[in-house]
């Protein structure tokens, strides 16, 4: 127990300390800080100038406190110190351009941190460098090492080198002194001095310049060499020539011998340089001397006269092809006959390098294996000359060619051939022929080339074959004939023929259409159209016709047929047309006759009747009419009419006796049926008297046959009012005889 509370004791004492240590810590706070520089912001070069910060910390602990200080210049720390007390001073001792910027002062006190403000400092004028060179004689082409230095300054410099006052070579240095070499290519003495500037601070311009330091310099003239050659005339080939090459200098140079552009001797002091001379060794030869990047030379001409002449490689004949003999020939003039004569010059023949005869004239049988690079060589008095390369490459006459047809052969239509030969060397010219006579020629000089011929047309199929081709590339067997031209021909389709099994069928019934043409390449295509509108298509492998069948053909089927045919060669011909009739099936025929008869039978007893209503027959006796008057203006009334019949004899007309009787109401108000109907009440007529002066002999013959019959007929209106009810029509009465006038 005690234990615990002990540990207890020791924990809160350890967390007493902490908390202490933080309040501690949080204690502390700063200010102000500030940044001074002295003696002022704006001074010359040269001048020492304090940067003082001071910083102004309130605290409540009573030890102190320890200050961390950084001097920043341009955001880049130049100074830091960490001290004790509140203000730290930096000292510039001198102050130079490269110190121009501006500068802060930063303070850290444990997790505190505070920047003064931003001072400017400007430092004007620059210290005057100093020019040193490592020797002030020098000679022609010799190097000047030359140091430009401004001990005082600091940071990174631009240091300028001049050579009479014009600015030769620029150094960077990290420190206050740069050194360079110049290379003197004058004959004069040369003035030198230098200037510099601060890479960071190139606003603060260049500095003034250096001392001047005088460079003499000296002339090379010692170190000319001499040439000469032995000997100096009459020289010709195989002759050993001699060249001498002095120079009086020393040492310490370089000694060559050129010819051109190319390096013969290169020595450091004097030599000899002997050769056995050709006539291409005439030219200008030249002795070299350097020494830096001084030269001095000296020339001397040399001529070497012709031994013989270089040799030359013929071959015979030229051009030559595979099968047939050839002939190399190599040959030479001399030149010198004092020195040498033409039994002296021997002669070797080499093909692709290697010797394959010791001899002037070499004969062979051209083929694959003697193609080659083949040169020959002439040699006399340790000279040898090679003769220019000739390129031997056996050409192979031309094969049979073969005459191939490029386009469809269409009778009638231009297409296009190619004649080509499987082997034979370039340029080979080949001739289209027609019947054996040349039609048009064709030269082909490359392997990528064809010849290729235009034919405007044949007229039948077997034109073709009286066309042939031939080769020729002026071989041995000189030109080679292709076998006839061998091709498919497409004879165009003719104009086609529709024939119709029949002009005019029976609706219902098949229909075969058939499309003939005389002559035409298969397969053949036919299309059938009626009215410009297409029916079908069909494909004949063999066979000049085409058939399609229309089956159970309809009425509207009837009009136009017409017919096209085409095959390969794409030519569409169309037939006329024809045109073709469709009659009605038997049944509807039937029955149209029926209704046809049905309809005369009905046309003529309408017409009996309207004519015996029409006809007015001779009667020898009139009826008398009968005329109905309404006895009132009322409509609707009923209506009671009195008829009287006559009858008469009509035995002259018709052979039998016929009654006619009329009723006035149908005749008279029918056409007005209900329209024109009056609401007036009949009024009753009285009947004519009959005139007594009639034949009484007709009356006798009527009366026993015919007796007059008199009827009252009720005719009732629906709807009409009971008013008209009693109202009395009178009989008309039909006079049998004319009257006879008073």
């Amino acid at each position: 127990m005690s234990m615990c509370l002990l540990w207890l004791g020791l924990l809160r004492i350890s967390l007493s300390a902490l908390w202490q240590a933080v309040d501690t810590q949080a204690a502390v706070t700063i200010d102000h800080v500030k940044l001074t520089v002295l003696p002022a912001n704006n001074v010359e070069s040269g001048t020492n100038v304090v940067l003082r910060c001071e910083a102004n910390v309130s605290q409540s602990l009573p030890q102190p406190l320890i200050y961390s200080f950084s001097i920043l210049q341009d955001n880049q720390v130049m100074y830091s110190k960490n001290i004790s007390t509140s203000v730290v001073e930096r000292t510039l001792s001198p102050a130079r351009v490269s110190n121009s910027g501006r500068y802060q002062c930063r303070v850290h006190i444990h997790d505190k941190r505070k920047t003064s403000n931003s001072l400017s400092l400007t430092v004007t004028g620059f210290q005057v460098p100093m020019l040193k060179v490592k020797s002030d004689i020098v000679f022609e082409g010799d190097n000047i090492i030359a140091t430009c230095s401004a001990p005082e300054e600091t940071g990174g410099l631009m240091f300028f080198f001049y050579e009479d006052n014009l600015e030769v070579n620029k150094e960077t240095s990290s420190t206050n002194s740069a050194t360079t070499t110049l290379t003197m290519q004058k004959l004069t003495d040369i003035y030198l001095h230098c200037t510099y500037m601060v890479i960071m601070h190139p606003n603060a311009g260049v500095s003034n310049k250096s001392n001047t330091v005088k460079v003499i310099v000296r002339d090379l003239d010692v170190i000319t060499p001499q040439i000469s050659i032995s000997p100096k005339e009459n020289v010709v080939e195989g002759d050993r020539v001699q060249i001498a090459c002095t120079v009086q200098y020393p040492s310490d140079l370089e000694l060559y011998l050129t010819k051109g552009n190319t390096l013969l001797r290169k020595s450091h002091t004097t030599f000899t340089y002997s050769f056995v001379v050709k006539a291409e060794d005439s030219g200008d030869y030249v002795c070299k001397a350097e020494k830096g990047s001084v030269q001095k030379r000296a020339a001397y001409p040399l001529n070497v006269a012709e031994l013989f002449s270089k040799p030359i490689l013929r071959m015979s004949p030229d051009p030559v092809f595979e099968g047939e003999r050839f002939t190399l020939t190599c040959s030479c003039t001399v030149k010198s006959s004092l020195k040498i004569g033409k039994a002296d010059i021997k002669y070797v023949l080499l093909k692709d390098g290697r010797q394959i005869a010791a001899v002037a004239k070499y004969d062979d049988t051209a083929s694959l294996a003697t193609n080659g690079n083949y040169y020959c060589m002439a040699m006399a008095k340790e000279v040898k000359k090679t003769s220019s390369s000739l390129d031997l490459k056996a050409k192979v006459p031309v094969s049979a060619p073969v005459l191939r047809a490029l386009d469809k052969v269409i009778v009638g239509k231009p297409f296009r051939v190619s004649c080509e030969a499987e082997n034979g060397t370039f340029p080979i010219t080949y001739s289209l022929l027609k019947n054996h006579a040349a039609m048009t020629y064709r030269t082909v000089v490359e392997a990528a080339e064809r010849a290729i011929f235009n034919i405007t047309s044949i007229s039948f199929p077997e034109e073709i074959y009286s066309f042939t081709c031939e080769a020729y590339n002026h071989g041995p067997s000189f030109s080679r004939k292709s076998e006839s031209l061998r091709a498919p021909v497409i004879v165009p389709v003719s104009r086609p023929v529709l024939e119709l099994m029949e002009e005019t069928v029976t609706e219902g019934s098949d229909l075969t259409l058939i499309c003939r043409v005389k002559q035409g390449t298969y397969p053949i295509t036919f299309t059938w159209y009626h009215n410009r509108i297409m029916l079908h298509l069909s494909t004949q492998e063999v066979g000049g016709e085409g058939r399609h069948i229309i089956r159970a053909i309809e009425r509207n089927q009837r009009g136009d047929y017409y017919c096209e045919a085409t095959n390969s060669a794409l030519e569409t011909k169309k037939s006329y047309p024809a045109r073709l009739g469709v009659s009605l099936a038997l049944w509807k025929k039937a029955l149209i006759g029926v209704f046809c008869i049905l309809l005369l039978v009905a046309i003529a007893i309408v017409l009996a009747v309207f004519f015996k209503k029409m006809s007015h027959p001779r009667r020898k006796k009139q009826a008398t009419e009968l005329s109905v008057k309404p006895s009132r203006p009322k409509s609707g009334d009923p209506m009671r009419v009195s008829l009287t019949l006559d009858i008469e004899d009509n035995t002259a007309l018709n052979g039998t006796p016929c009654v006619m009787g009329r009723n006035v109401w149908s005749e008279h108000v029918s056409g007005s049926d209900s329209d024109d109907h009056t609401d007036e009440e009949s009024e009753l007529v009285q009947p004519q008297e009959v005139d007594p002066s009639i034949d009484d002999s007709v009356k006798k013959s009527i009366e026993p046959e015919y007796s007059v019959q008199h009827t009252e007929v009720q005719v009732s209106t629906p709807g009409v009012s009971e008013q008209a009810e009693g109202a009395a029509l009178e009989y008309a009465q039909l006079n049998n005889s004319e009257q006879e006038p008073a």
